[in-house]
């Protein structure tokens, strides 16, 4: 399955960083293509969302299933839509005043047509979306001065 995996290292705490990736409700008000969501059911381990993503006229709807182990890790498990698999990890370390966070990102598009296609697209559009979570933890918590590394 192809995959695109970031560490970044942000100077706010693992608590934070989890709050700001486990609140799904919110990703219209910062994530780019996010049109909608809806949190159908949520407890402090698992939630099921939809989101609702959508480029100028092509709308199409994701179901996922979020496990949750605050303040460490929050995995997000594909069960409907477009793709045939998509699944991510958010990893998140302690480290110094801040922390690291890993995050992986799996796909398999349904045609191998159209992987071959999007999948040179996919890759900017993850940075574009990570650096709005980014941006958005420095909007909730204070302005960062974040090391960034990346490996595919």
């Amino acid at each position: 399955m192809p995959g695109i995996r970031e560490t970044r290292t942000l100077p706010y705490s693992c608590e934070q960083m989890f709050d700001l990736v486990a609140d799904v409700a919110r990703y219209p008000e910062f994530l780019p293509w996010v049109v909608a969501t809806r949190v159908r059911a949520d407890s402090d381990t698992e939630m099921m969302a939809d989101m609702l993503v959508g480029f100028k006229a092509i709308r199409e709807k994701f179901t996922s299933r979020v496990t949750k182990e605050r303040p460490r890790r929050i995995d997000v498990h594909y069960v409907d839509g477009p793709l045939r698999d998509l699944d991510n990890s958010w990893v998140f370390h302690p480290e110094g005043e801040g922390c690291r966070i890993d995050f992986c990102v799996e796909f398999t598009f349904k045609s191998r047509v159209f992987e071959a296609l999007a999948g040179q697209y996919f890759d900017r559009a993850f940075r574009r979306m990570m650096a709005a979570f980014e941006e958005r933890a420095d909007a909730l918590y204070g302005s960062s001065s974040s090391s960034a590394q990346s490996a595919a």
